[in-house]
């Protein structure tokens, strides 16, 4: 049975992220907004039903890119070429600026006229510059919202299309009286990579916060419930309570519970749904984990240490300083260098279990790595790393 997909919407979330990218929140994310939740848990979708068409009910333009998109492109070409798609909107408009702008914007306005069929920014048009001109042309205030910024992080490009953004915003909103002309919004799959963008005083946006996107609650597994069982005969259904301890044990991930389900609907009746729900959740789950308990146990010892130490660390992690060399040669049983924990980070790298920014700090590649980590009765480490 084909099940269409269920529409469950979140406009109130959406009106009190726009309220706090205006400062009229609660939480004041004028210098930019910052989402952080694990991938498959609703965050994209969010922001394509929920997010952007309340951008638009307040006369907002939003410019969105996804750069998990396409991963092998550069991120900062992405943005580029996500805000001059924004700009082809309003050529006519822009061919006008060109003629009647002010001195100093001619050049721009004119470069971008004779750019739109070609990819990307002209050479002579900065980010900010592009960004200015759509504010002009769209006459109202813009809002770029990017889903997976972490990506931006892994190039030189990507960084600098970030600091591009964060000077945009400085030009664009500058003055106290002035009304805000560009917001900025940030989602990430993993806090702790998202999250270089705001905790030191060299990056971009310095001293903004990274706060965790709500999952889905138990709203959307109730409405999924009455859903599905609208497609099931009146001896077959689900319970909204079985439902609900099913999606939680998947990690409230929508695609999960819906491969469950897609398993589970036409078998038997109503007497063994209820377990073969709970039974399907917790095998979807220890696949999971067994991929990962077999990742890790693939590995050698010294990049099971470093990818402990990374795990119980964080943020904080320091690969090379001389603690954490000392609890790897715990674990290892013998002297492990600094240039042993640099090669076990490229093959952890090599292997997509860690990632790391262009500026040098590490992270798990799959925030899932430590929930399995942290799930494990017996802890796959030696005291040596605590």
């Amino acid at each position: 049975m084909a099940i269409p997909p269920l529409n469950y919407r979140r406009p109130a979330l959406a009106m009190a992220y726009c309220a706090a990218l205006t400062g009229a929140g609660i939480e004041d994310a004028r210098s930019g907004l910052f989402l952080a939740a694990p991938r498959r848990t609703g965050k994209s979708t969010f922001l394509r039903q929920d997010l952007i068409p309340e951008l638009t009910r307040l006369d907002w333009l939003p410019v969105y890119v996804d750069l998990w998109a396409s991963k092998d492109s550069d991120p900062g070409q992405l943005i580029a070429t996500a805000v001059k798609s924004a700009l082809t909107q309003f050529d006519g408009v822009i061919t006008k600026l060109a003629k009647a702008s002010r001195l100093e914007k001619v050049n721009v306005f004119g470069a971008l006229v004779l750019n739109f069929q070609s990819a990307g920014l002209p050479p002579n048009v900065t980010l900010p510059d592009a960004l200015e001109a759509l504010q002009l042309a769209a006459a109202r205030p813009v809002v770029v919202v990017i889903d997976e910024a972490q990506h931006a992080l892994s190039t030189p490009e990507g960084m600098a299309a970030m600091f591009a953004l964060k000077a945009a915003r400085d030009y664009l909103n500058q003055g106290v009286d002035t009304a805000q002309k560009l917001f900025l919004v940030f989602t990430g799959s993993n806090q702790d990579k998202l999250s270089r963008l705001v905790l030191k005083r060299d990056q971009p946006f310095y001293g903004c916060r990274v706060s965790k996107f709500p999952l889905l609650d138990r709203g959307y597994a109730d409405d999924y419930t009455r859903f599905i069982n609208t497609k099931l005969a009146s001896d077959n259904q689900f319970d909204a309570d079985d439902m609900w301890a099913a999606f939680d044990l998947v990690g409230r991930r929508p695609e999960m519970l819906k491969a469950i389900i897609a398993d589970l609907a036409l078998e038997g009746g109503t007497e063994s749904l209820r377990d073969k729900l709970n039974t399907g959740a917790q095998a979807f789950r220890s696949n999971l984990w067994g991929e990962m308990d077999s990742d890790f146990n693939a590995l050698t010892k010294i990049q099971q240490a470093v990818l402990v130490r990374l795990i119980e660390a964080g943020k904080t992690f320091e690969p090379f300083k001389e603690t954490s060399l000392v609890a790897y040669s715990a674990y290892v049983g013998r002297r492990v260098s600094a240039s042993d924990a640099q090669a076990a980070l490229a093959t952890l790298r090599e292997k997509n279990l860690v990632w790391q920014a262009a500026y040098g700090d590490y992270a798990l590649e799959d925030d899932s790595m430590a929930t399995w980590y942290n799930s494990q009765a017996t802890p796959p480490y030696t005291p040596g790393l605590s």
